[in-house]
């Protein structure tokens, strides 16, 4: 698969490639089950991460394709990774407390 930016450089697919693949599958997994215990049905809940699973499709590719400037990269100083790591853990275990609220009221 060949993919270019707005600017038609070529573009390495990978990262949209695994972005995708981890919204499909923490979607798919959590979402259902979240939802019907939000109190909506099983299809319903499908439709809705359907809904989000594009939607979270649309924006990386947006980002990670569109967007890209390969001509642009540059090595990130240390600090500056492992504060942005720092960050990600922080909004990972936000998003986790948020998945398990429904199961606990």
């Amino acid at each position: 698969m060949r993919l270019t930016n707005d600017q038609g450089t070529p573009v390495d697919p990978v990262p949209f490639g695994v972005t995708t693949t981890a919204a499909f599958l923490v979607l798919y997994s959590f979402g259902p089950g979240y939802l019907i215990g939000l109190g909506l049905t099983l299809p319903q809940s499908l439709v809705v991460v359907t809904v989000l699973f594009c939607c979270a499709t649309a924006a990386g590719y947006h980002q990670l394709v569109l967007r890209s400037r390969p001509e642009q990269r540059a090595e990130i100083p240390g600090p500056v990774r492992l504060k942005r790591l720092y960050y990600a853990v922080l909004i990972a275990i936000a998003v986790f407390v948020l998945l398990l609220i429904p199961f606990y009221v």
